[in-house]
């Protein structure tokens, strides 16, 4: 079963529904998932010992944004690409989408946008607990999320995890934002990442669990 999750950020209950999940709104994104799961659950749908959640880019922060709020409620977790670190690229004008993306994430050269990024940005968020099995995946040669957020997340989440489950990392040495170039490459690259949640699953090549 497959489920997307409508959150607010997106545009698709209008413009009021994009706004309610930007600049000072950011966190109603991960409510809004937040909630999403827990209905699945309350609906019978998945339990928390079975429910993967994946997403990548601005989605990959919401990954990391809502494993550490609520680790209890996700079996798996893969984060593509994820925006992490967001203190840091936020704060370093030089790189090229960040000023754009003060209008929507805020300017954390203002103090009270940077207290409220700060309190959810996943990489300063990190805290020493049981968090889900992980995969996190990026490309050397990304120039939206730079490979070293991922990096820097999966490092600090080995220091301060409690838990003993998986924490993968896996870097694309020729890729950029969007992945593998090319039919087959990309493909080959979709079936490594499906191949991983099934086998949290206990789902494998051989039939065995």
């Amino acid at each position: 079963m497959f489920a997307e999750a409508h959150i607010r950020g997106g545009n698709d209950m209008g413009e009021h529904w994009h706004d309610d999940g930007m600049l000072m709104n950011k966190k109603n994104t991960f409510n809004d998932f937040i909630d999403s799961a827990e209905y699945l659950i309350q609906q019978g749908w998945t339990s928390p010992k079975r429910l993967i959640i994946e997403g990548g880019s601005a989605g990959g922060l919401l990954m990391g944004a809502v494993t550490n709020m609520r680790p209890d409620l996700f079996h798996a977790v893969h984060a593509a690409v994820p925006f992490v670190d967001v203190m840091n690229t936020m704060m370093d004008a030089s790189l090229p989408l960040t000023t754009g993306e003060y209008l929507e994430w805020g300017n954390p050269n203002e103090k009270a946008a940077y207290d409220y990024m700060r309190s959810y940005s996943p990489y300063d968020n990190i805290e020493r607990k049981a968090y889900p099995a992980m995969l996190v995946t990026t490309g050397l040669n990304d120039s939206q999320v730079m490979y070293w957020e991922p990096a820097k997340y999966v490092a600090k989440l080995r220091a301060m995890k409690t838990d003993h489950n998986t924490l993968l990392l896996k870097v694309n040495m020729g890729a950029g934002h969007g992945g593998a170039s090319g039919r087959y490459d990309a493909i080959k690259e979709r079936s490594f990442e499906m191949a991983w949640m099934l086998s949290q699953w206990g789902i494998t090549p051989s039939g065995k669990k």
